[in-house]
């Protein structure tokens, strides 16, 4: 269903940028009209500064948001109009301080801006009722999960049940009480819910409890976070707000999202794959060289393979194979005499000499750019766990799941803060998951820049944690 949504939301772009050029020629073709040339080279950069200026802001200012969460056009005529008049403003703007010998600027700006709004609120508007209607029939809609029974979660279920396009399938409601309204879809108890989320192909769960059932409520927060679930809340319940809790309206029904997270939007997920897959490929071009010297100094100095494949856990908790340069002695061994996983520790005597370097400067974890470039990570985001870490952690540490919500990176925001190394003191695994949280509800394309200048600053200068 996401693929679908991510293509609808990329043709709506397309055709944005197909109006920005028509706009453009027709303005043009206006000024040639006056005695000057209908296209220039630096025309034609006028108009790639045009569409970069268009993407950012109209990614900015949301004008590509799904249409479940934008489901009046008035939404989408202002986020135009806003588009629109920034256009005016950077143009006049790059007039009048760089372009002075540019003809006709002041009647090049006007019209261009006038065409761009006839054409796009035209477009957007066939667009929208065009992709509606699609929807209705074609889509895949989002399995839901309806908890309570009550008033609140029949007026949701015949809300999503008489707007297909909002693109929402109910596969059954979980309650103490059933209800002869829900016609058979009774699926258990909330004391079942555990089982029923993994008995199910559950994308949603929407809690349609009073807020006097507050101990329920945060039961059911828990255990579907825990099943690395969404957890939507149609109720006033302020004590389980976050920071980035947000409020959307789905036909009338008030609807509160307990996390906002930037890359639920396709535009930021489309700019860090773009920013992800160039800057791996420009890493693995320029130090190639690197990456065959590390492998000879790996086979010269201890037996085995090059490179070292562990099983970790990646987006909606998944399992990935991680890609690693070998940094400990072929055989040594995972499990202490107890069985119970041994993280690396200072002066651990597993590590080659070559690993110990390699560890200090993070030039082992180089080869995960083949799993930046599978798609299975990304340059930046939290990093992924060995299996025993993550079936320990999720149990035992708030909020853990949380990060599967996003792919796991070669670097993120809490190794940079100095949460890297081993967790064997009450408290690290928290912190690195308070912070690893922090990142994905504050993600931008510039925070990402920060982290990769910090994690390249701790490179060079040596972090005490890395060993």
């Amino acid at each position: 269903m996401k693929r679908r949504i991510h293509a609808i939301q990329f043709l709506r772009q397309t055709i944005d940028y197909i109006v920005l050029t028509a706009a453009f020629l027709l303005t043009r073709q206006y000024i040639a009209g006056k005695g000057d040339v209908f296209l220039s080279n630096f025309n034609i950069l006028l108009l790639l500064i045009s569409l970069g200026i268009w993407t950012v802001t109209g990614t900015s200012l949301r004008l590509y948001d799904d249409y479940r969460k934008t489901s009046s056009y008035s939404f989408e005529f202002v986020a135009i109009l806003k588009n629109v008049l920034l256009h005016v403003c950077v143009f006049s703007f790059l007039f009048f301080y760089f372009f002075r010998s540019y003809p006709y600027p002041r009647t090049f700006t006007l019209l261009y801006g006038a065409y761009i709004f006839a054409g796009i609120i035209t477009t957007k508007y066939i667009v929208k009722k065009l992709t509606l209607r699609w929807r209705s029939h074609h889509i895949n809609p989002k399995n839901v999960l309806i908890v309570g029974t009550g008033q609140t979660g029949m007026n949701f279920y015949q809300t999503i049940t008489a707007n297909n396009h909002f693109g929402y399938n109910c596969v059954g409601f979980v309650d103490d009480d059933t209800n002869a309204q829900i016609n058979g879809h009774y699926l258990g108890k909330i004391s079942e819910l555990t089982s029923i989320l993994e008995t199910n192909e559950i994308d949603d769960v929407i809690v349609a409890l009073p807020e006097s059932a507050r101990e329920q409520t945060e039961h059911i927060i828990v255990t579907s976070e825990r099943a690395a679930k969404r957890v939507k809340l149609i109720s006033d319940v302020p004590q389980y707000y976050t920071p980035t809790t947000s409020m959307n309206l789905l036909g009338n029904i008030p609807m509160v999202n307990l996390r906002s997270i930037a890359l639920d939007d396709a535009g930021h997920q489309r700019l860090k794959r773009a920013f992800d897959i160039c800057f791996t490929l420009c890493i693995m071009i320029a130090f190639s060289w690197l990456f065959l010297l590390i492998a000879i100094l790996i086979k010269i100095s201890s037996k085995g393979p090059v490179f070292f494949k562990q099983e970790r856990w990646g987006l909606k908790n998944k399992k990935i194979t991680c890609y690693k340069f070998r940094s400990m002695k072929v055989q040594a061994s995972e499990v202490d005499g107890n069985g119970k996983f041994m993280q690396a520790t200072r002066d651990d005597d597993r590590v080659t000499p070559i690993g110990r370097f390699l560890r200090k400067t993070n030039l082992d974890e180089l080869p995960q750019c083949i799993n930046v470039l599978m798609g299975e990570m990304s340059f930046v985001g939290p990093r992924p766990h060995a299996t025993p870490l993550h079936v320990e952690a999720r149990e035992t540490v708030q909020h853990y799941m949380l990060r599967q919500m996003v792919k796991p990176g070669i670097t993120g925001w809490a190794q940079v803060n100095g949460c890297r190394g081993e967790t064997r003191f009450s408290g690290q695994m928290q912190k690195r998951v308070d912070l690893d949280i922090w990142y994905i509800e504050n993600y931008s394309f510039w925070l990402d820049c920060q982290i990769i200048f910090q994690t390249l600053m701790n490179m060079i200068k040596g972090d005490k944690n890395a060993y």
